[in-house]
C-alpha cells in the first residue's frame, strides 16, 4: 500500500489481538501512514510511536462502538477500517463437532461476536470512510464460513456466524456503494495463523500453512492494495483468491 496514498488514516479493531497487533506494526511501518487508531477492549496499544491513537471498544456493547466511532470521527474521514476480532473458543466455548453439541447460549455468543459485533462497527464506521478517494472496511471472515466449500461439516456456530458476517457485509456494500462508490466492503480470510484462536487446532495443519502474523496481516494488506471498486461485497483470502460464498 505504498505509492499511491492509499491508506493515509486506519484503524484498527481488535488491535491487541495476534493478528490485530500484526496490522498495527505493518501499518505504522508504513511511509505514507499518518495515523493508526488502535482500538480495544484494554484501550491500549501494542506498540507505541508518534502516529498511533487508542481508544477503548468492546465489540459486544452498541454504546461502546458509538463511543468509540465518536473520538474516531474527531480525526476523519478514515480510509481503512480492520475488523481484527474473532471467537472460535475460549474457556466456556468449543467448536461443535456434531449436532449433539450444540446449545443455544454458545450459538449466540459466537454469532455476536463473530457477525452481530463486526455489523454494529460497520454501522458506526462505515459513515466515517473518505469519499474522495479509495477507502476500505475489512473484517477477518474464515473459509469455514463459506456454504459451498463446506465438505466435513463440524463447527456449527463458528461457520453459520461467519457465514452471517459475510452477508451481512454483502449487504452494507451495496447500501454503502450509493453514496461511496469508490469505497470497499470485504472480508478477508487470513488462512491458518499461528495465535491464541487457532492454537489448539494445529495438529493437522499442513507444513508451510501455518503463518505468523505479521506475514498473514501483510499478505492481507498486499491484498487490500490490489482491489477496486468492483471488489466490494466478496472475501478474499490471504493469496488475493476470493473466497466462494
Amino acid at each position: 500500500m505504498t505509492g499511491n496514498g492509499f491508506p493515509e488514516n486506519c484503524v484498527v479493531v481488535g488491535a491487541t489481538g495476534g493478528i490485530g497487533a500484526a496490522f498495527v506494526r505493518q501499518l505504522v511501518a508504513r511511509n505514507g501512514v499518518k495515523s493508526v487508531w488502535c482500538l480495544s477492549r484494554t484501550g491500549r496499544s501494542p506498540v507505541q510511536g508518534s502516529k498511533i491513537r487508542s481508544a477503548g471498544l468492546d465489540i459486544t456493547s452498541p454504546d461502546s462502538v458509538l463511543a468509540a466511532a465518536q473520538v474516531v470521527e474527531a480525526s476523519a474521514p478514515v480510509d481503512l477500517v480492520i475488523v481484527a476480532t474473532g471467537l472460535l473458543h475460549d474457556d466456556k466455548l468449543e467448536p461443535e463437532k456434531s449436532l449433539r453439541d450444540l446449545d443455544a447460549e454458545k450459538l449466540a455468543r459466537s454469532y455476536l461476536v463473530n457477525a452481530i459485533g463486526p455489523a454494529l462497527i460497520a454501522k458506526a464506521f462505515l459513515p466515517l470512510l473518505s469519499r474522495e478517494r479509495k477507502s476500505v472496511f475489512a473484517v477477518l471472515s474464515a473459509r469455514v464460513g463459506s456454504i459451498s466449500d463446506n465438505r466435513i461439516g463440524g463447527w456449527y456456530g463458528y461457520r453459520a456466524a461467519k457465514a452471517g458476517l459475510n452477508q451481512l457485509l454483502r449487504t452494507a456494500s451495496i447500501e454503502h456503494a450509493r453514496r461511496w462508490p469508490e469505497s470497499i466492503v470485504v472480508g478477508l480470510h487470513p488462512g491458518t495463523v499461528d495465535s491464541g484462536l487457532s492454537r489448539p487446532f494445529q495438529r493437522n495443519v499442513a507444513d508451510g500453512k501455518l503463518f505468523t502474523p505479521d506475514f498473514a496481516a501483510r499478505s492481507m494488506l498486499d491484498v487490500l492494495d490490489g482491489l477496486d471498486a468492483g471488489s466490494t461485497g466478496r472475501v478474499f483470502a490471504y493469496d488475493g483468491l476470493e473466497v466462494p460464498a
